[in-house]
């Protein structure tokens, strides 16, 4: 197939040089001779060129202030546009290129001076166009290998949180909850500007998946306390508060691999805060307040939500309403009062997406309200 041949604008108020330019570019290029900046801003209405030789002495409008047109324009900036002038001076040179102009050619002008000038400056542009396009490309085929990539880790946390409920009878579906909720709660967060400073550094496509891993350690857990039908006894309690501490261990050996991954440093987070209480009284480390990262904090709440409206070996579950009254009342305790604050915005939205879950899991339809 035949290639396109190249268009360039000629504008000169002189006739002669007009007909000269033609005359000498015809043989390669699709010449269109304008004799005012006017009638070349008229014909760019209709087509665009490649390239631009542009006088600079002409009456009504100089080429100096056609160029500061031309480049003030997004349609037409990044075309190259080389002036001819008889003006030798060096300020007049400096004043065409500080505006953009790609070269400046000087009257009388050789021909193969110029048509070779005027290939090489073709052949930037389309050096330029095919390097943009091969960065398009590549970053399309990394986003491609990005997203596959998240994809699998995605799915990977899935697997792991399914093996890790299979294994614990007592929490059917109580990771995929716990993630609904943060997403409320965060949502709320942001909406009502508390905390704003931490969430505006969140990525969210990190944060929510990562909380999947806050019970992890629980893998590490025997089936004889993680499934005891009853209240644990005191030994036997210690050892199911060391699945924090076995699933930090576990998260930081998975992140090692990937080194300075947002993702990991979440589900640390996650993984060995969320059993701490506002008032220094939870465990593993005692902290309390501020001392918490927010991350912890968030994950107290919904975690705590999830197992009061839950069946326990050692409890029944209790209404959506009256558990979000048990947290209102952890308030300043148990939990960040800010943070209940907001809880109890999306208290509703939280007993729907328990609702949700328990209809999905019976395949029964849902229900207004839990006896």
């Amino acid at each position: 197939m035949k290639a396109e041949r190249k268009k360039i604008f000629v504008v000169d108020d002189n006739p002669t040089n007009l007909s000269a330019c033609k005359n000498i570019l015809k043989t390669f290029y699709e010449v269109y001779p304008a004799p005012s900046a006017a009638k070349m801003f008229e014909l760019m209405e209709s087509m665009c060129p490649d390239l631009i030789l542009l006088d600079v002495s002409m009456p009504d409008m100089d080429g100096y202030e056609a160029a500061r047109l031309l480049k003030n324009d997004d349609g037409f900036r990044e075309i190259p546009v080389m002036f001819l002038t008889s003006k030798r001076d060096v300020q007049s040179e400096m004043t065409g290129l500080s505006l953009g102009a790609v070269d400046y050619i000087f009257k009388p002008f050789v021909a193969p001076l110029l048509i070779k000038r005027i290939e090489t400056h073709l052949s930037v542009v389309a050096y330029k166009k095919e390097l943009q396009r091969q960065n398009t490309s590549i970053n399309e085929l990394l986003m491609m290998k990005t997203g596959q990539v998240w994809q699998l880790q995605n799915a990977v946390l899935n697997i792991v949180a399914d093996l890790l409920e299979c294994r614990d009878d007592t929490t059917g579906g109580h990771v995929s909850r716990t993630q609904s909720y943060l997403r409320c709660l965060i949502q709320k967060l942001i909406e009502q500007d508390v905390y704003s400073s931490e969430t505006f550094l969140w990525n969210l496509d990190f944060v929510l998946p990562s909380s999947q891993l806050h019970d992890v350690g629980k893998i590490g857990i025997s089936d004889s306390i993680l499934n005891k039908p009853g209240r644990l006894a005191p030994g036997e309690y210690e050892i199911m508060q060391s699945h924090v501490q076995i699933g930090v261990n576990a998260i930081k050996r998975m992140g090692e691999a990937a080194a300075d991954h947002g993702f990991f440093r979440h589900a640390e987070i996650f993984a060995g805060t969320h059993h701490e209480r506002w008032n220094g009284k939870g465990y593993p480390r005692g902290l309390k307040e501020m001392e918490i990262p927010l991350e912890g904090r968030l994950m107290a709440i919904v975690d705590v939500y999830d197992a009061l409206v839950s069946d326990r070996p050692y409890k029944k579950a209790i209404p959506p309403q009256q558990s979000a009254a048990i947290i209102k009342e952890g308030s300043g305790t148990h939990f960040d009062p800010r943070l209940v604050d907001v809880f109890s915005m999306v208290s509703d939205q939280f007993a729907d997406i328990f609702n949700e879950s328990c209809a999905i899991e019976l395949k029964l339809p849902l229900v207004g309200e839990f006896a």
